[in-house]
């Protein structure tokens, strides 16, 4: 039987390192020890970790930051790529100031609470800051509640306009108790609106074709969560606390 070498936890390391220096890149290989070898020194690794856990939580977050490096670099590759479909559509209600220097794109669900709560604070971003440009993406992903709201709203951009949409959009924003096609009617009454042919409109294609060019954006973007932010070439998923958007707001305008 061959006999075993136990090294220490700290000689473990010093020899680790000491191979990983002094050979070139790549050369070092476990699979070139004994089963013995390789046994002696996975116990000694591990001897070296349970004395230093601040090792392991230093590597990972060097994991964290590389994973984090490659998905902003994936996410701007992907918005380069749609581009026209995300900034100018031809559809999306847009605000805030149309020559701003930056745009935020907002893809929503009016049953998300988080995009609730983010709601009033994108608001006091684009009003306090006076230079963004504003896009609203109608997303709607959390049942059937979600997507009667949505139809309702686009319904009323199609049919009233730009100003009604946002009326709609901030009412459905704040509604509580069910969205129903009674709700609905209710909430196209108290906006002066005509709730019937509203309601009819809201199965049509022109309504289809919206929620269905939305939904595929949002899968070529990998976007499967609300609210999901675009900042010009950055994608922020979930929610932001308002100082936090004012940071990527102001971070994209150095770049």
């Amino acid at each position: 039987m061959m006999k075993r070498t136990w090294l220490t936890p700290r000689a473990a390391a010093a020899a680790l390192s000491g191979v990983l220096l002094a050979a070139p890149a790549g050369a070092f290989d476990i699979g070139a020890m004994t089963e013995a070898e390789r046994d002696a020194f996975g116990e000694a690794v591990r001897g070296y970790l349970m004395e230093n856990p601040e090792v392991l939580v230093e590597a990972i977050t060097v994991l964290e930051q590389r994973q984090f490096e490659q998905q902003a670099g994936d996410d701007q590759a992907l918005i380069a790529m749609n581009a026209e479909q995300i900034f100018t559509d031809g559809h999306s209600w847009v605000g805030g100031n149309s020559d701003g220097d930056v745009t935020v794109v907002v893809f929503m669900d009016y049953r998300c609470g988080f995009c609730r709560q983010a709601h009033p604070e994108t608001e006091a971003l684009v009003a306090g800051d006076g230079n963004i440009r504003y896009v609203l993406k109608e997303f709607p992903i959390l049942g059937e509640q979600s997507l009667l709201a949505s139809r309702f709203a686009i319904s009323v951009h199609q049919m009233e306009g730009d100003e009604a949409y946002k009326r709609a959009h901030d009412a459905l924003m704040e509604m509580r108790g069910d969205v129903t096609i009674e709700s609905l009617q209710r909430l196209a009454t108290e906006l002066g609106h005509d709730g019937p042919s509203l309601v009819s409109h809201m199965n049509t294609e022109a309504v289809n074709r919206i929620l269905r060019e939305n939904a595929q954006l949002a899968e070529q973007l990998r976007i499967s969560g609300t609210p999901t932010f675009i900042v010009d070439d950055q994608m922020v998923r979930g929610y932001v606390p308002l100082e936090g958007m004012e940071q990527i707001v102001a971070a994209a305008r150095e770049e």
